[in-house]
């Protein structure tokens, strides 16, 4: 393993499409959590994610059109 390779890089690497594009959605979707966090704290982090899952669940937009 080299200096800039991470222990998880191997098993991402033998990952088939879907669980590649899911494991990069995963990451982004961790960067915009840390993002919230650091910006309006956990409450607010959380509030907006658990919105978001009802919203989906429920089948509202996400967006306004």
């Amino acid at each position: 393993m080299n200096a800039t390779e991470r222990p998880e890089d191997s098993a991402v690497a033998n990952l088939n499409d879907e669980d590649r594009s899911k494991d990069e959605l995963m990451v982004r979707l961790a960067h915009v959590a840390e993002d919230m966090i650091a910006r309006h704290g956990k409450d607010f982090a959380m509030g907006g994610l658990i919105l978001a899952a009802r919203f989906i669940a429920e089948g509202r937009p996400l967006t306004k059109p």
